[in-house]
């Protein structure tokens, strides 16, 4: 792999990143209404926000090479939803009492793949722009 591929994947990355981190914060402002006067301290949002940024430029990086130059949109929504169903059933795996937290389970999962769909939509237009290359 050329340093120039390396670039590109970078450039992906940061993109799918920082628009997985703004979508994930955007949400957070909308479920903060509901936390009944819970106020997260700023250390424990500024985690939150890295572990998005990372989830995103991950998600973008790998994005980049499933889908190459194909025009296969399973492919792509296939790429979103495994990585959207992974993050949002970690909860599942870690909670003693999974029944009791379903529906919370349900909103987690649906809020990942929201976020790693405005991450795809966001690369889609980049890569139709050009402004990143698409792996080759």
């Amino acid at each position: 792999m050329s340093n120039l591929e390396r670039i590109e994947s970078v450039k992906a990355g940061y993109l799918g990143g920082m628009a997985f981190a703004v979508a994930y914060v955007f949400i957070l402002a909308i479920n903060f209404n509901t936390w009944d006067g819970y106020v997260p301290d700023v250390i424990s949002l500024g985690v939150k926000v890295a572990i998005a940024f990372i989830s995103g430029f991950l998600f973008a990086v790998t994005y980049r090479y499933i889908i190459r130059t194909d025009d296969n949109g399973h492919l792509k929504d296939g790429a979103v939803l495994a990585f959207g169903l992974v993050r949002g059933l970690v909860p599942v795996e870690l909670s003693s009492d999974v029944f009791h937290h379903l529906g919370q389970f349900a909103i987690l999962g649906i809020e990942s793949i929201i976020c790693f769909t405005i991450a795809r939509v966001c690369l889609e237009f980049a890569f139709n722009k050009g402004w990143i290359k698409l792996f080759s």
